[in-house]
């Protein structure tokens, strides 16, 4: 991500210089299509980072919750006597 915001001030940059010194239209479309590019490859990153955090987040919770329920488990199993069978004499 910081490469990608490297890149973007870089052109930034260029962008500056160009207006002041008119170095000419090549380099404005090149360097707009690049902006482009930069930016549409930043906004695929931080989209894939989000969508990845929040998979991160379900997970966690997951766990926590297969957590509470064994210790519940654990709990009941604790708390219940076991089942004696009383033979009646016949």
């Amino acid at each position: 991500m910081l490469i990608w915001c490297g890149i973007l001030f870089t052109l930034g940059i260029l962008a500056f210089m160009d207006s002041l010194f008119n170095y000419g239209d090549i380099f404005r479309q090149v360097n707009s299509v690049l902006f482009m590019l930069v930016s549409l490859g930043l906004l695929i990153r931080t989209t894939t980072k989000i969508r990845t955090r929040s998979m991160e987040k379900y997970l966690e919770r997951i766990n926590t919750l297969e957590e509470q329920v064994f210790a519940l488990q654990q709990t009941n199993e604790k708390g219940r006597e076991p089942n004696r069978r009383m033979s009646v004499p016949a």
